[in-house]
């Protein structure tokens, strides 16, 4: 009898100690908020409308490789314009991104994509010496180059870093501390600016935020 209520009992506690379990530990996984989608909302017919998207690009990085949407599929990624030889802003935001980059060196779902805005001199090359400035040494931090025209349109319809008007002539130019977080399915979902340390820890806690996001809805 004592054997049989210790079955019973183990057949019923167990169970629903498990089941409590699982509901604490998911409700404890749970984002305390979730960042919102910027961008204008894209609508093909009625009441069928889905948020802004990073169009197809590819580009150039530091190792002569090609880098382009595919690279960044199913990862969280930081879009930053900037170019080698500027002595103002860009020093700041890439010391500042050093951190990001350190933080989440080791995490295979998260990038950083630094485009140039200066293609005419910052070739393969001077990426890659300017990448060893910052101690980068493997592909967790691309610094892309390619044709002008298409880095200027991403930036500014695809990122919408720089709503200025321009044609990426000779006389065009972007130059901006604001960057972009993009989620793992290509959506904006926050600006901040670069050259801010405030700004930066603000980043970190949402990048972990929006991987507790897609860890909550697995």
């Amino acid at each position: 009898m004592l054997n049989k209520n210790k079955l019973l009992y183990g057949l019923i506690f167990i169970p629903i100690a498990f089941l409590a379990w699982y509901l604490v530990s998911y409700q404890t996984n749970k984002p305390s908020r979730y960042l919102a989608y910027f961008g204008p909302k894209h609508s093909n017919k009625i009441n069928d409308s889905s948020y802004h998207t990073i169009p197809y690009f590819e580009f150039t990085n530091q190792f002569n490789e090609k880098v382009n949407s595919n690279t960044i599929k199913n990862k969280i990624y930081i879009a930053e314009f900037f170019f080698t030889t500027c002595k103002s802003i860009c020093p700041k935001m890439n010391s500042n991104l050093k951190k990001v980059y350190k933080t989440y060196k080791n995490n295979i779902n998260f990038l950083i994509l630094s485009h140039t805005v200066y293609p005419e001199i910052d070739s393969v090359n001077a990426l890659l010496d300017y990448s060893n400035q910052y101690g980068v040494t493997d592909k967790k931090w691309l610094f892309l180059t390619g044709q002008k025209k298409d880095l200027y349109y991403l930036a500014r319809k695809g990122y919408l870093l720089n709503n200025e008007t321009g044609n990426a002539d000779e006389n065009d130019f972007i130059h901006t501390q604001n960057i972009a977080l993009i989620d793992n399915e290509r959506h904006i979902r926050g600006f901040y600016d670069a050259t801010d340390s405030l700004e930066i820890m603000r980043l970190i806690q949402e990048i972990n935020l929006l991987q507790l996001e897609y860890d909550y809805k697995k």
